[in-house]
């Protein structure tokens, strides 16, 4: 396998995208329920992946859409399994039905913690950059959000939401909008609220990174902020469309994704990395 990273990232997409079949790699469009053998009730299934070199040839599980999944199409002799919620992914290597998830590394830390039999590698997969995605054109918006993440950053607003969902000392403390602002017109945010701690469902509610970190920027450009839940591979679209005025689900920057939208400057930086069963 040619492992990824940063120097070759940007080609890998490009060519994962327009060739897939390319690197090697098979995706199905089959249930994975119909694609991999069911071990009797109760069996445990021994673990065959203890490195990124032994993804050669296995069933790989990903979240449809992502960057996990694009980066999975460069896996030699790989079949991938792409489901809509990444906790389907995570479900289907806890059931045997896949050997690995590649997934990025905080909502990966989140579902390792609520499964004791899964764990995740020790070397990354890849590295990238999380941005904001906004309609081609309206530059407006675009550097109106750019300044406000570049203020949040300069004074500390950023680091402290991250604060609170990230770490041994994560509290999941909500930002709090501040009322005394004068809010004019609403911003339309499309995520996928299923990739914790950026963005989930807790109460009735969707929480997170993402969620508090857009408040803040809404707080500082004048805008009350609307979110829209939705499969993450239909928010480029959203956004293009004008359904939404910006997209926010943990989301990187990719050549593909570049011919759609625009993107403001990064606000987080997370690896991609390789769950399997203990």
């Amino acid at each position: 396998m040619k492992k990824t990273n940063k120097g070759i990232i940007a080609a890998c997409v490009a060519a994962a995208v327009l060739a897939v079949a390319g690197c090697g790699q098979t995706t199905s469009n089959t249930p994975a329920s119909e694609t991999a053998a069911q071990a009797p009730t109760g069996a445990v299934i021994p673990n065959t992946v203890f490195s990124a070199d032994d993804l050669v040839g296995k069933t790989i599980g990903t979240q449809l859409g992502t960057t996990g999944y694009i980066f999975a199409g460069d896996v030699e002799n790989a079949t991938v399994e792409a489901y809509n919620k990444a906790a389907d992914a995570i479900q289907a290597l806890k059931q045997g039905k896949i050997d690995a998830v590649i997934i990025d590394s905080e909502p990966a830390k989140v579902f390792v913690q609520k499964n004791d039999d899964l764990t995740i590698l020790s070397d990354p997969f890849a590295e990238e950059e999380y941005s904001i995605a906004y309609k081609i054109g309206n530059d407006e918006l675009g550097k109106k959000i750019d300044d406000a993440i570049t203020a949040l950053k300069a004074d500390g607003t950023l680091d402290n939401i991250f604060s609170h969902w990230i770490g041994d000392d994560a509290d999941h403390v909500p930002y709090t909008p501040d009322s005394s602002v004068v809010r004019n017109g609403k911003l339309v945010m499309a995520t996928n609220a299923e990739f914790p701690p950026y963005e989930s469902m807790e109460g009735g509610a969707i929480v997170g990174i993402d969620v508090d970190m857009m408040n803040a920027v809404c707080d500082r450009i004048g805008m009350e902020l609307e979110i829209e839940n939705m499969a993450f591979d239909s928010i480029i679209a959203a956004v293009n469309s004008g359904k939404a005025d910006v997209g926010v689900a943990g989301m990187s920057v990719t050549p593909d994704r570049q011919k759609n939208v625009s993107f403001t400057q990064g606000y987080a930086v997370s690896t991609q990395v390789i769950v399997v069963r203990k």
